[in-house]
């Protein structure tokens, strides 16, 4: 049997673009209550914080099997990450991380 195939990028864009632009309008009342954490959004809404990128983005792996979330810092100024990357060190099984990497939802080092 095959294995399904993924989201497309487009649709992968048109996720991040929807919940940047969800967080965005709730950024000034998030750096009340969360300043400096790390929001997993899904559908534009934020389903949980996190202390940092990368505990974010790996519950959002577990939890969302499409690939279909995004990770956003709680700063001062909303950082669009673009498509779906997330800058956080990584590795594969087998492999030593490098202090950094870009990923996408496929796991294709970008």
């Amino acid at each position: 049997m095959a294995k399904p195939e993924g989201p497309t990028r487009a649709k992968i864009q048109e996720t991040v673009d929807a919940n940047y632009e969800a967080f965005s309008k709730r950024l000034p009342d998030l750096l009340k209550t969360n300043p400096g954490q790390f929001a997993l959004l899904r559908d534009e809404e934020i389903v949980e914080f996190f202390s940092s990128a990368r505990e974010a983005a790996q519950h959002g792996e577990r939890t969302f099997d499409d690939g279909l979330f995004s990770v956003q810092e709680v700063t001062d100024e909303a950082v669009d990450l673009g498509w779906f990357s997330h800058v956080v060190p990584i590795a594969y099984p087998g492999e030593m991380a490098s202090p950094i990497h870009t990923w996408d939802s496929t796991h294709e080092l970008v």
